[in-house]
């Protein structure tokens, strides 16, 4: 059920376009299709070259657009599009995702299941640039977990579907590519206004607002019930597909977001592997991939900011580290929810 955005809605739906000519039409019309819970749509265009400019202007009256006079990256660019909204959900979302029917509806009442549940993710699945479901369906991402090496990935990435990752679980984090956040969540963790950090200007944005949330005491939550398709352009481990820029802010982020958030606590447990690892990044740019080189300058030049940010982090930090380590061991990448909770709130009693 689409309203206009100065309605009173449960969800808003924030996209961020930027020469998404080719999805964002699919996209949108699987989005609109959705029913049984009030939302609206925001959709930031980040100064696209190609015609989905074009494209968004076909659906005048259905959703709001902002047309921005030069690309602000993706995490500015959703700032934004949820700083238009108003309603107690946000659904971040990107152009190449297509959710099939109930998704909005099954997600939203999933999150009444616990109060402190800050952000949902749903079963993900792989889908190519053709738009075919495949017949031996994988899974794209059910939920974001760390390795001790400090590193992150998409849970059950290329997994053959089947019956794995059928139940609601407690995860680190939502994929940024269909993540649901509380309002009340994104007021409490958001920086001077900024949910997204915007020195990330893309790639692990959601991974950072993940551990943000995780310091100060909100969970997430995966959800099976609520599916949808993703065609996945930056695929993890093979970094000569993906432009440059993209490598180039993706070894500037990996660093920013430890600056951010990482604690001593953690470190102690687990700085081997993450030295390692670090050896390996910076050895790679300078041997290998001399085009991110400039990641090191970037992260320079917004260290000043990254560390006023820890501050207020940490000052506000609600988890200790002995809480929040559980989730860099490499068998900790969920954990189950208390028994009885899906069947109380199903049975309307509070779990």
């Amino acid at each position: 059920m689409f309203t206009r955005s100065n309605a009173k809605t449960t969800v808003s739906v924030t996209i961020v376009t930027y020469n998404s000519e080719r999805f964002i039409e699919p996209c949108l019309d699987a989005l609109l299709r959705q029913t049984g819970i009030p939302f609206d749509v925001v959709v930031v265009d980040n100064h696209s070259t190609d015609n989905t400019r074009e494209v968004l202007a076909r659906y005048e009256g259905r959703l709001e657009v902002i047309l921005n006079d030069r690309n602000l990256g993706f995490a500015a660019a959703q700032n934004q599009a949820i700083g238009a909204s108003s309603s107690e959900w946000v659904l971040a979302l990107n152009p190449d995702v297509f959710l099939t029917p109930g998704f909005l509806q099954k997600i939203v009442e999933a999150g009444a299941i616990d109060p402190s549940v800050g952000s949902l993710c749903g079963r993900l699945l792989s889908i190519g640039p053709e738009l075919v479901p495949p017949v031996e369906p994988r899974i794209d991402s059910v939920g974001i977990y760390f390795t001790p090496a400090i590193r992150h990935f998409d849970r059950g990435w290329r997994e053959p579907a089947g019956d794995r990752f059928g139940e609601m679980e407690y995860v680190f984090g939502a994929s940024g590519a269909a993540a649901l956040y509380r309002r009340a969540m994104i007021e409490d963790i958001s920086d001077d206004g900024n949910f997204f950090d915007p020195d990330f200007f893309s790639y692990r944005e959601d991974a950072d607002v993940a551990w943000r949330a995780q310091l100060l005491g909100w969970s997430c939550l995966y959800t099976p019930e609520a599916v949808g398709y993703h065609v996945r352009s930056v695929v993890s481990g093979n970094r000569r597909a993906v432009p440059s820029l993209i490598n180039m802010h993706s070894v500037k982020n990996r660093f920013l977001m430890r600056i951010k958030n990482s604690t001593p606590g953690i470190y102690r447990r687990y700085w081997v592997p993450a030295t390692l690892r670090d050896l390996v990044v910076v050895g790679g740019c300078f041997l290998w991939e001399p085009r991110s080189i400039p990641a090191f300058w970037h992260l320079a030049s917004c260290l000043h900011r990254a560390l006023r940010n820890r501050r207020v982090i940490m000052a506000r930090r609600r988890v200790a580290d002995e809480d929040l380590a559980r989730w860099f061991d490499a068998d900790s990448a969920s954990h189950p929810l208390p028994r009885g909770a899906v069947k109380a709130k199903c049975q309307g009693i509070p779990a």
